[in-house]
């Protein structure tokens, strides 16, 4: 692509004057909007670049495998050629280290979260449970905590709920009301997400953060989630947003 990035601003792109993100600014919530066809996907994709050149880790998901060229060397095709010449810009072919993640590890470096890191609140909002749900899961996270019993997989939180439910006239008299009804819903929406391939995701070895914060040749390597396939298992997907997130 061309170049027309300085040392604390990005071009994103050229409407009666070039326009920048600067960098300093760049932790600020953003939303790129418009039609089919007018160049929402490219302006990600310059912009992701502009931070890779920067020497900035990137972080993307890709719903629909437009952003994969990325990793490619760009072509000095006429109408790109053109374009850059009715900017007032020179045309250089540039790549970029991209690495391709995936959390069913088929098209990409698997992800893995440990259950415990997940933790009760996002597996809660995954399962869609109610408060009392919610506050039996917690139970189980807080026994298996005091009992030096790691829940990594979704096998080991079954095995916990089994746990719990056995021993519920114990434990309800120390950590409140555990019903074989509410143990047996989480146990039905286990088996959801299980359906959903859930069980790729949760287990070891786990996601570092800083395997996203790498840099190769002075730029910043762009992370790709394959997604295609993800978007079809929205509980998942979000919930895998919002602990990258966390």
């Amino acid at each position: 692509m061309a170049n027309a990035d300085t040392d604390d601003k990005l071009f994103v792109g050229m409407a009666t004057k070039p326009q920048y993100l600067t960098l300093n600014l760049a932790n600020r919530h953003g939303l790129v909007t418009g039609a089919t066809g007018t160049g929402k996907t490219v302006t990600l994709q310059t912009i992701a670049e502009g931070f890779s050149r920067a020497g900035v880790p990137v972080f993307a998901a890709d719903i629909k495998g437009d952003l994969s060229g990325i990793s490619q060397e760009g072509e000095g095709k006429d109408w790109i050629v053109k374009r850059c010449k009715e900017i007032d810009m020179k045309y250089e072919a540039d790549q970029f280290p991209v690495i391709f993640w995936d959390l069913f590890g088929e098209q990409g470096h698997p992800i893995r979260a440990t259950v415990s890191e997940m933790g009760p609140l996002l597996l809660s909002r995954m399962m869609n449970l109610n408060d009392t749900q919610e506050g039996v899961l917690n139970i189980a996270f807080r026994v298996a905590d005091e009992n030096g019993m790691p829940i990594l997989d979704l096998k080991d939180l079954r095995a916990m709920l089994t746990f719990i439910a056995e021993n519920s006239k114990d434990l309800t008299k120390t950590y409140g009301n555990v019903s074989s009804a509410s143990v047996g819903t989480i146990q039905r929406q286990l088996l959801v997400l299980e359906n959903q391939k859930g069980e790729k995701f949760f287990g070891e070895p786990a996601l570092d953060i800083n395997d996203l914060m790498q840099k190769k040749g002075g730029k910043g390597v762009i992370n790709l989630l394959a997604a295609d396939k993800l978007m079809e298992n929205p509980r998942l997907y979000a919930t895998f947003l919002l602990f990258l997130l966390s």
